[in-house]
């Protein structure tokens, strides 16, 4: 099937998956898709899509066997960090999928605290919230992620790179946010660089790099030297990271937002 002259539009199927560089198992991982994110297929060869991500037009290659049809619109995403979709709505019921936070969900009955998703099982009615409920804090969102391990390309609650974890903690929040940190130093205003006046949201930018602050004087944020989301003073980060050659290239402050 050769889709070059339309473009078809799909949703992940499954917990989450791989959005590759190349069309192989083995190529780079550049970013994860979720739980009933669309995708819109341009290419489809030997099992592989390509296309482009709807969320934030990352383009790349895609296991057909992860997409499906559009179904009917989602009404929830999930809110927490990860949860389960069981057979019966039943928590002693064989767990079928996990699912990360931001999944989009097209939930329907309700029993026993359960919502049933769409050909897919029941979901924890807690662990969700219905699309456009955001909430009110970015940072504490990023917070529910701390110990959680380092993956580069990661955004499924699993494993998170720091600009994954950014853009979800945003996401959840209710604010557009791109995928890669080049991109990412855009939002918001622009702070001095000095670091005297830091405050809870900031988002501290090195040359492929971002963490938030949680106060401060302490950053958070998922990084390769821990290999996992930690909470640190500022000031360590700064002097560990400037001795492998790289200094903050931008503070940048983002206008508070809930819902």
């Amino acid at each position: 099937m050769n889709t070059s002259d339309r473009t078809l539009q799909l949703r992940v199927i499954c917990g989450s998956t791989a959005l590759r560089r190349a069309p192989a198992d083995d190529a780079p991982l550049d970013t994860q898709m979720l739980f009933g994110e669309i995708f819109a297929v341009e290419q489809e060869q030997h099992g592989w899509a390509k296309g482009v991500a709807a969320l934030d037009h990352y383009p790349g290659f895609v296991r057909m066997d992860a997409l499906g049809p559009l179904g009917p619109l989602p009404t929830h995403i999930v809110r927490v960090p990860r949860t389960f979709v069981y057979r019966d709505a039943d928590l002693k019921s064989p767990m079928l999928m996990w699912l990360g936070m931001n999944a989009k969900l097209a939930l329907g009955g309700n029993e026993n605290g359960f919502c049933r998703l769409e050909n897919a099982g029941w979901v924890f009615a807690a662990h969700t919230a219905p699309v456009g409920v955001h909430a009110a804090d970015f940072v504490a969102v990023a917070e529910m992620f701390l110990g959680t391990p380092y993956l580069w390309g990661g955004r499924d609650g699993l494993g998170l790179d720091c600009s994954g974890l950014l853009q979800t903690a945003l996401q959840c929040a209710g604010i557009e946010c791109p995928r890669d940190t080049y991109q990412q130093v855009e939002l918001g205003a622009a702070q001095p660089l000095d670091r005297r006046a830091p405050q809870r949201g900031d988002l501290i930018f090195w040359k492929g790099h971002v963490g938030m602050m949680r106060d401060a004087a302490t950053l958070l944020h998922a990084n390769a030297y821990h290999m996992q989301t930690v909470s640190e003073p500022l000031s360590d980060a700064v002097a560990r990271i400037e001795q492998g050659g790289s200094q903050i290239t931008a503070i940048r402050r983002l206008p508070r937002r809930g819902g």
